[in-house]
């Protein structure tokens, strides 16, 4: 068994599909530093199902799909198909040539094909153990695996040296199996308590059982004695249908006699009506009188009415203008008081003027005395005013006693 073909595409730095052809014995890939060299050894891990990240030298595995330069485009898909010559049949399949196949997409999904058929990872990694060509084998050594062999770490020796010794299978079928006890262990448990569960479901629905034939057997007698009462009822009514029926029979002649008679009336009522419209006929004269009767008495109501609201409006000024009378009276009389005390303060006035005049004439050397009884000629301009009285007419005249007498009583 041996790698006769490696087919990369979008892999790193693998932009374009490319082919590398290996010949049976050694091939050796020689390059400078940053040509790709360990690209090849890496998608030869990844083919044949590597899930780290750092053992392919990068840090997340969509790092391994080509992403782009200056001149190119990064691609959206990185696959590898790795082809293994089987013509030792060492590989557990009748091919002779096994093709494996792993596509990673941008969307983080991933696919493995085995000659061109898709598959899972487990299946391709049962096909290569105990062949020294897992992931994990000795099939790819590079620098830091030769470290772990040589290091004093047993675990990592003893892993190789089972890996050469065929018995990985065996280890990794008994880990299976174990596991598998464990789960029917598990499954067992579960077995039991499911088994717990249903018992009592059982008993409960055993219980549900007999109550249900209780309920069948008393369904059933229900449905015998409802049988029996509709038997009865139909007898019943149709004894009632019957009565019933002779009943309608009597109605129907009783509904002949009052059509019969019903179309008497009718007749009549046609004779009243001819009698009442020759009747009206002749009562619209009168009708016309009594309409204009009853204008005129419209009428002369609206008059009265009228009439009324005069008079009581009349009555309303009567009471008002008795009301300006006796105010104008009380201040006529008031007047009349002040202008006797006026009069009365000027004619006492008058004599003291006369005296003090005559007192400083002989000091002026010109003027004899007047007689006390003769006034001064500016006495007339140096005197109060008189008040006029006003002279009441027939509107501000004020009432007598019986006058007064006579409102009091009005309403």
């Amino acid at each position: 068994m041996y790698l006769s073909q490696l087919t990369l595409h979008g892999f790193k730095s693998f932009a374009e599909p490319t082919t590398l052809d290996f010949a049976p014995g050694i091939t050796a890939i020689v390059g400078p530093n940053g040509c790709g060299k360990s690209n090849i050894v890496d998608a030869v891990r990844w083919a044949i199902g590597e899930q780290r990240p750092t053992a392919l030298r990068s840090e997340t595995m969509d790092d391994v799909i080509f992403n782009g330069t200056s001149e190119r485009k990064p691609l959206g898909m990185a696959e590898v198909e790795l082809t293994v010559e089987n013509n030792r049949g060492v590989l557990p399949t009748e091919y002779s040539e096994v093709a494996l196949g792993r596509r990673l997409f941008q969307d983080g999904t991933s696919e493995y094909l085995l000659n061109q058929t898709e598959c899972r990872l487990k299946d391709i990694r049962d096909l290569f153990m105990d062949t020294g060509m897992g992931a994990d084998a000795y099939s790819v050594i590079e620098r830091g695996m030769i470290d772990d062999i040589l290091s004093d770490n047993t675990e990592e020796r003893r892993r190789l040296f089972e890996e050469a010794a065929g018995i990985t299978r065996y280890k990794r079928r008994r880990r299976q199996a174990l596991r598998k006890l464990d789960n029917t262990q598990q499954d067992l448990d579960r077995v039991r308590d499911l088994t717990g569960e249903v018992k009592k479901k059982v008993r409960r629905l055993k219980r549900q059982a007999e109550r249900a034939e209780q309920h069948r057997e008393l369904s059933t007698e229900l449905h015998r004695k409802e049988r029996a009462l509709a038997e009865a009822e139909y007898v019943r009514l149709a004894e009632r249908r019957d009565v019933l029926a002779s009943e309608v029979e009597a109605l129907e002649e009783r509904a002949e006699a009052l059509g019969a008679e019903q179309s008497e009336a009718e007749e009549r009522l046609e004779t009243l009506r001819e009698t009442l419209a020759e009747r009206e006929s002749g009562l619209g004269d009168e009708r016309e009188a009594l309409d204009a009767a009853r204008d005129r008495v419209r009428r002369l109501e609206g008059e009265q009415r009228l009439a009324s609201e005069r008079l009581e409006q009349a009555r309303r000024d009567r009471k008002r203008l008795r009301r300006e009378a006796e105010r104008d009276a009380d201040r006529r009389d008031d007047l009349q008081q002040k202008q006797e005390r006026l009069e009365n303060e000027l004619e006492a006035a008058v004599p003291e003027r006369d005296e003090g005049g005559a007192e400083r004439a002989p000091r002026r050397g010109a003027q004899p005395p007047r007689p006390p009884h003769q006034p001064p000629r500016n006495a007339r301009r140096r005197t109060a005013p008189r008040l006029r009285t006003p002279r009441p007419t027939r509107r501000t005249r004020r009432p007598t006693r019986r006058a007064r007498r006579r409102g009091r009583d009005d309403p």
